[in-house]
Formats: C-alpha cells, structure tokens, sequence
C-alpha cells in the first residue's frame, strides 16, 4: 500500500491535495490506443468534464485523443493543453452564443445538437461569421443504463437530445439551411457502465434507426455512440485499467457500421478515474457512542461523488500499517451529508495520519468548490514530486 505513493513527499505538501499517477495514467492510454487500433474507423475523444487538470490534460493530449467539450470554457481548455480543433466536439444542451462563436472561429470539428431552437441559432450565428458549421443531432435513444439514476442520460425522461420521432425532421431541417452541414447522429446512454449489453442495446437501437434512415436515403458520415464505460472503484489497485477491449470489442461485433463511417467515443471517467487521488491529512479521531469517526481535512468540496451519488471510493490509510479499526470516515464541511463512508476497516488510524481517497482523478477537481470559504485544493502530478 505504502509502496504506491511517495509518503517522504506527500508528508511535504499541504491537504488536501489531488496526485496524479502519471505512469498509470500512461498506461491506460496506451491500452486505449491499442484496441482502437484494432478497429478501423474508431476515434477517441477525452470528455474533458471529467478532470481538466491543466498537466493531465496535456498528457492526454499528447497521446492523439480528440476532446468531448461540453462548454465555452472547456474548448478553450482543450485547445490550450493541445487538443486539435478538428478533433474538439461540443456537446450540451444549452449552448449560450459566445461558445457556439467561440466553436465556430476555431473551427471545430462538429457541434452535437441537442434541439431544433439550437439549430436555428447555429445557422443564425454561422451566417454571420459566413462559415458552415458541422452538426451532429444528439439522438435520445431511450436505452436505459444499470447506472445511478442522477447519471442517466438516454432515457425519454431526460432533458438531453432531440427524440427518435423527431429525427428524420431535423435531418431535413438541417438539410435546408445554408449555414449547417449535417455530418452524424449522437448518442450517450450514461456513465459509470459496467454491464456490457447496456452498450449492445444502444448500438441495437442506432442499427434500427440507421436502417430507418437510409428507407429514406439519408446517409450517416458519422456515428457518436459517447462514453460511459465504468470503472472498478471497490478494487483500484487489482482493476486499474478498465476492459477497454470488452467495450471496443462490444461496438466492432453488434454496431453495423457502413463503410467509410467513421465511429466516434468519448471517453471521460475510464481515462483518468484510477490514476487519481484525494490525499487528506486526519484532524481528529472521535470516539462516538456507538462509532467513532476519522474527522479529515478534505470535505464534500473537495470530492462530492458520495454526497451527491452516494458513490463509493476505497479509502485506504498510507501512514499506518497498525491493526484494522472501523470508522466513519467525514470531513469539515458544516453539512450532514459531508460523510466520504461509513463503517469502513483502516489501519488504526491517528491524529496527522494521511488517508488517500481512490479512484478520484475523475469529477473529484473538476467539481470542486469554495463552499464554506475553503479554497482549492492543488492539483500534482507524479513528475512534480
């Protein structure tokens, strides 16, 4: 345990902080790289929302992936770390005019649309630009996904995408304007996907509707299937690179693709969740009338996973290898819900003891907060130690 991070240094630098396990991190994206080279056609892009970390960004740009942008803020991220404009496309659903300009002067690769309003306010806008912006309609497939309900993106109850019944007129809508070109369909059924025939039953559904399309000799350049793949959080040592061969090899067998099309990822949580972790430094040990709790000094502003999802993380202590006591392991934040778990086995743990909070590289910076006047917790990479 101890042998996986530099305790000499972590004992340096101020908590909470966020490290960054650059080998790990590279040896995911070489596994990434070397199943999509097995399939022709396939391309990746990183969803940036995941963890925008300036260096982690650079890293993943280095390697040759696209970036998912899902904001304004999150292209010109992308951009600055190296990520080529003809490899950036922009997901959300309410894309406000400065990012839809914003994505036109650097001539991005595509816009996913998520409605008709937005479309017409593209056309508008590249008409005054006098550019063509490329379009790919997000398409709600209504496919469920065994996935936290907060996290579910492809079901008609969602605020995302533009409905199957509405394809064929938006395809035809897109067609008639002289500032858009319609170049794919989108799809993303959810995150943090583990079962396999979640994904068979989205490229099921994209099979239906390409065959539907082309009764009415509607060809599709591009196919979008998004991300979604999960990761291990109970084992991050054992299981530190997601099946990136299952998930690929699951698209190449079920999605009928046409010849020439090309097959489209984002990938965001399976990138960098392993890689990542929130290191905390321990302020109290409180004994309780029935528990006693491990008070830290990260919080819910810090990783709000299981205050908001409920969502597990192993936590481990990294400077004791003394008999295992149970805990609440809670932070300093003035809300109930500040609790990163429950009745979890440590080695005893003491006043200034350090515990590293797993598999946190993704939405753990990404979301932080100043909630109750903390500040930022920096972020490091193994090269800066």
């Amino acid at each position: 345990m101890k042998g996986q991070f530099p305790i000499d240094k972590f004992q340096e630098i101020e908590t909470p902080f966020y490290y960054y396990d650059t080998d790990l991190l590279r040896a995911t994206l070489l596994e990434i790289y070397r199943e999509v080279s097995r399939h022709e056609g396939f391309e990746v892009h990183y969803a940036i929302k995941a963890n925008a970390n300036p260096k982690v960004l650079n890293i993943i740009a280095q390697t040759g992936l696209g970036a998912d942008c899902v904001s304004g803020g999150e292209i010109r991220a992308s951009l600055s770390a190296g990520f080529p404009p003809k490899k950036i496309v922009y997901a959300g659903v309410g894309k406000a005019d400065w990012e839809i300009l914003l994505g036109l002067d650097k001539n991005i690769f595509c816009f996913n649309v998520e409605s008709i309003a937005e479309l017409e306010i593209i056309n508008e806008l590249a008409g005054k630009r006098n550019k063509k912006a490329r379009v790919a309609f997000r398409i709600n497939p209504d496919v469920g996904a065994h996935t936290h309900s907060k996290i579910t993106t492809g079901l008609a109850e969602n605020k995302f995408g533009i409905a199957m019944g509405d394809m064929e007129s938006a395809i035809m809508t897109a067609s008639s304007m002289e500032h858009v070109e319609f170049i794919g369909l989108h799809f993303h059924i959810g995150s943090q996907i583990l079962n396999m025939d979640d994904f068979v039953a989205l490229c099921n559904r994209i099979n239906d509707l390409q065959t539907q399309l082309e009764r009415k000799k509607i060809s599709i350049a591009n196919i979008n299937v998004g991300g979604g793949l999960g990761v291990d959080y109970t084992h991050p040592n054992r299981v530190c690179i997601p099946d990136f061969k299952g998930y690929f090899d699951t698209y190449a067998k079920h999605l009928r693709l046409r010849p020439g099309q090309k097959l489209h990822f984002e990938l965001g949580r399976a990138v960098v969740a392993q890689c990542g972790t929130l290191v905390t430094r321990t302020l109290y040990v409180k004994q309780g009338t029935a528990k006693q709790f491990a008070i830290v000094d990260a919080g819910m502003t810090d990783l709000i996973r299981p205050a908001l999802y409920q969502a597990y993380h192993k936590i481990e202590n990294i400077s004791s290898e003394g008999p295992k006591s149970t805990y609440d392991v809670v932070g300093p934040i003035c809300e109930s819900s500040d609790v990163f778990a429950k009745s979890v086995d440590l080695n005893e743990v003491h006043r200034g003891d350090l515990l590293a909070i797993r598999s946190a590289g993704a939405y753990g910076e990404i979301m932080a907060s100043q909630y109750n006047c903390r500040k930022l917790p920096k972020g490091y990479i193994t090269e800066d130690l």
